[in-house]
């Protein structure tokens, strides 16, 4: 059955193999129904792969190989939560290790552009810690770093 709301991702011909990557990293994603062109477009030919359906840890998603041209941006990500330092890091290293990059405050990129936030669910519940200088320690830890460390986080949070 085809969700009614869909994150429809454009892609410059790789749209499966993104698919297979987020499948092989989250949980809950999977690849879904491949769609192949049945005519000639202007990015391919009949029979390439023009869509693919997925999911990304149980959002529904489509893959579309539109072509070149159209670039991702920060204006949309997934926000990955995270429960401790060895999520945040396979999936930090996952994304950045197969071709990505790095940015800051738990912020990566994909080998396609699209951006990601690994958030260890420390950091959200500190930065709105009800204490609003812990929460400052907190955001101004988190400010300095890349990837996010999550015992330098719950450190600034005590003051530390």
């Amino acid at each position: 059955m085809i969700s009614k709301n869909t994150v429809c991702i454009w892609y410059n011909g790789d749209a499966l193999e993104a698919a297979r990557f987020y499948a092989e990293t989250f949980v809950d994603s999977a690849v879904g129904t491949v769609y192949r062109a049945p005519g000639d477009y202007p990015a391919g030919k009949q029979g390439d792969v023009l869509t693919v359906a997925f999911t990304v840890m149980g959002v529904a998603c489509l893959g579309l190989n539109g072509g070149a041209g159209v670039t991702h941006s920060e204006a949309f990500s997934f926000q990955v939560a995270t429960d401790d330092q060895a999520e945040t890091d396979r999936l930090w290293n996952a994304i950045v290790g197969n071709g990505g990059q790095e940015n800051v405050c738990g912020w990566c990129k994909d080998k396609w552009g699209l951006s990601w936030q690994i958030t260890p669910r420390v950091l959200s519940e500190a930065i709105a810690n009800p204490d609003p200088a812990a929460a400052k320690r907190a955001f101004e830890a988190m400010m300095q770093m890349g990837k996010i460390d999550i015992a330098k986080i719950e450190a600034a949070l005590a003051g530390n």
